[in-house]
């Protein structure tokens, strides 16, 4: 996350640990960090050997990958700047466009900067003013940077829970929700979606998530009791295995989206899966 002096992103330099537990870390330059597999993954604007390697023996472990890279090529590419998608701009915060929802994106996935966070911004926008559907409650499975989850409290969605095993993305979730006046609305919940589903009787589920993960949900009985699913986060040739896991009764398309081999799904449950 941005803090103090820091203002926007310019280069990052990661640093893969292998290490018992995840360090707490002081330090005006850290922007922050998550385990993956079990492992510590730390993100700094500048860099910072000294300082892991002293982590490194205090706590038994060891730098199996480090990087030093710009900011863009986080993002694959591309260019982190103030966009618009329907009547709903968003922007980062460094940039001074006027903005509906400004954002710190951070080094997290679902900042709207990828093509499939910007089809799913899309898509919610057109059926949260959809007049047949009544659109209360949300659960945003994968929040990411929170921008989902923030967009439908702007739009009258009553309460938002916001979910992600990342703990960097809760953490930047609550603070960009706070930050765009909807903290109130979007409770933010770390959680390993394997592990066990929050209540998912909503009105609306967005699923952001990797293949293997939506896979699994398709599994899950627990996963199908929302009103209406936004799904994605796969490319095409992924589609026939995820489709092969759908329940065969019970839900309805309304849409299959593709952008840039990304493919979004919109989908109505109009009986008990």
């Amino acid at each position: 996350m941005l803090r103090p002096p820091h203002q926007r992103y310019h280069r990052l330099y990661v640093y893969h640990l292998e290490m018992p537990l995840m360090p707490a870390i002081a330090d005006p330059d850290y922007i922050g960090g998550w385990l993956e597999d079990g492992k510590p993954i730390l993100f700094f604007h500048q860099a910072k050997d000294q300082l892991v390697a002293d982590l490194c023996r205090r706590h038994g472990g060891r730098v199996f990958y480090q990087a030093d890279l710009d900011y863009r090529d986080w993002e694959a590419g591309h260019e982190v700047r103030a966009f618009t998608v329907d009547d709903l701009t968003v922007a980062p915060l460094w940039d001074p466009t006027p903005a509906d929802i400004r954002l710190d994106p951070s080094v997290i996935f679902g900042s709207g900067f990828h093509p499939t966070t910007r089809m799913c911004l899309a898509v919610l926008l057109k059926y949260l003013s959809a007049p047949e559907l009544t659109l209360r409650t949300m659960l945003d499975l994968g929040c990411g940077t929170g921008l989902l989850g923030i967009a439908a409290a702007q739009r009258g969605v009553e309460r938002v829970t916001a979910v992600d095993y990342n703990t960097l993305a809760c953490e930047l979730t609550a603070a960009n929700a706070k930050r765009n006046g909807v903290g109130e609305r979007v409770v933010v919940e770390q959680r390993d979606l394997l592990a066990g589903l929050p209540d998912t009787g909503v009105d609306l589920v967005a699923a952001n998530l990797y293949r293997d993960l939506l896979r699994r949900l398709f599994e899950n009985p627990a996963f199908w009791k929302g009103k209406l699913y936004i799904i994605s986060g796969f490319i095409s040739g992924m589609e026939e295995e995820l489709l092969a896991g759908l329940p065969a009764h019970g839900l309805r398309f309304l849409e299959r989206l593709r952008s840039e081999n990304w493919c979004i799904w919109v989908l109505l449950r109009h009986a008990p899966c």
